[in-house]
This record gives C-alpha cells, sequence and structure tokens, in this order.
C-alpha cells in the first residue's frame, strides 16, 4: 500500500518546480498595463467626448487623469513586454540545453 503522506507530488501544469501556487491572471505581467490603458479609455471619454451637463464640472480632473494613466500605461506596458521577452529568452536557453542565467 502506498502512504499518501510520504508521496511526492508532481508540480502543477503552470508551476514548474513545484515550489508555489499556480499562478493566477492577476500575475500576468500585462494584467496592469490592460487595467491603466482600459481606465484611460474611460477618462479620455469623460474628458474630451462626453456632453453630459452634469460632467462638465470634471473637465479638468478626466483630462490630467486621462494624461496620467497613458503614460503610467505606455510605462508598464514597456516594462511587461520586457519581462515576457525575458522570460522566452530564459525559456529558449533552457531548451538548448543550456543553464537557466542566474539573477
Amino acid at each position: 500500500m502506498s502512504d499518501p503522506l510520504n508521496e511526492r507530488d508532481e508540480p502543477a501544469d503552470g508551476d514548474e518546480h513545484g515550489d508555489g501556487p499556480p499562478p493566477t491572471p492577476f500575475d500576468h505581467p500585462l494584467f496592469l498595463p490592460i487595467i491603466l490603458l482600459g481606465l484611460s479609455v474611460w477618462f479620455g471619454y469623460d474628458g474630451w467626448l462626453n456632453n453630459d451637463e452634469h460632467m462638465q464640472d470634471h473637465l479638468t480632473f478626466n483630462r490630467v487623469g486621462f494624461g496620467v494613466l497613458v503614460v503610467a500605461g505606455a510605462w508598464y506596458s514597456y516594462k511587461a513586454w520586457r519581462e515576457i521577452k525575458a522570460k522566452r529568452e530564459q525559456a529558449s536557453a533552457v531548451d538548448e540545453g543550456g543553464l537557466p542565467p542566474v539573477s
């Protein structure tokens, strides 16, 4: 008979080394940029396209928020792209039989 407490668990599909929980969508590098750029679309619509008389009091807030969110979204998109590229290069180095780079 096998004892389930003494058996070694195999790592999950998304977990290479079995030393942590599986990743969630919140762990993806593009999660934050997508949220920021989505909010910038909302602020941009309210700042320049919306003709609602109640929103006219908040034009400056929406226009400044749009600018801040576009810049932050672009910055985090660049950082996410670099992270994804680094992971691909690391994976290709491991696939070629080399050792992963030490960070």
